[in-house]
């Protein structure tokens, strides 16, 4: 059967694309594993709202992805909406959340860990054998580890959210969860122009702090 025109086939890690693949999955499979687990982070930057990690799960048999699946920061806000619904039906994700008074108090690197120890359960409660999952983390330090009551099989990949089809789904998944919360909390500061820079540290961002001051959702220990 043909694949339906919403879906690609994994090209080869040769090929010249910006788009990911799906090779490494593919290559754990073929080892006997059965579920790989894509971990990305999305607001670590930012001085306003909460850092999100996406968790995207994919099970051995997978073979087709969604056309134009790329790390979120590739895509414009207009097309990762349109392709999160076509990435939420593609394996099983959640989105893990850390509050800018958590990380105020435990620090970022520690509230990344704790968000994707969040997204993992949300994960185990939906079936996912996350105990016996192959967990590619985007980057090169392992933030996961610490938080974790017991040990998991996690590999660290520099740039997995650009060449990983799985990790490049908990991008976009993370970072259409973490714009809505941002929109809304727009509605309720707008002032500080959180609906378009999404709580990063723009001009006008920093013009509604020296006018109106702090909130809740900033981070308080990161704003100079």
């Amino acid at each position: 059967m043909p694949p339906s025109p919403e879906l690609k086939r994994p090209v080869p890690s040769s090929a010249v694309s910006k788009d990911p693949t799906l090779d490494v999955e593919l290559d754990w499979f073929s080892r006997g594993t059965q579920v790989v687990i894509g971990l990305d982070e999305v607001g670590r930057g930012a001085i306003a709202g909460p850092v999100a990690v996406g968790a995207h799960a994919v099970a051995a048999g997978i073979g087709e992805f969604p056309v134009g699946l790329r790390d979120s920061k590739l895509l414009s806000e207009k097309k990762r909406e349109a392709i999160a619904p076509l990435v939420a039906q593609w394996g099983t994700g959640a989105v893990g959340f850390a509050t800018a008074a958590e990380i105020d108090e435990r620090g970022i690197t520690a509230m990344l860990g704790e968000s994707a120890r969040r997204a993992l359960l949300e994960l185990h409660a939906a079936g996912v054998a996350v105990d016996r999952a192959l967990i590619i983390l985007d980057g090169s330090h392992d933030w996961l580890s610490p938080v974790l009551r017991a040990p998991l099989n996690i590999v660290t990949r520099v740039g997995a959210d650009r060449q990983r089809a799985s990790v490049a789904a908990a991008s976009v998944g993370a970072k259409v969860a973490r714009d809505a919360l941002m929109r809304e909390a727009h509605e309720a500061h707008p002032h500080y122009a959180w609906a378009s820079n999404k709580g990063y540290g723009a001009a006008a961002h920093y013009a509604g702090i020296a006018e109106h001051g702090l909130t809740d959702l900033h981070r308080k220990t990161w704003v100079k």
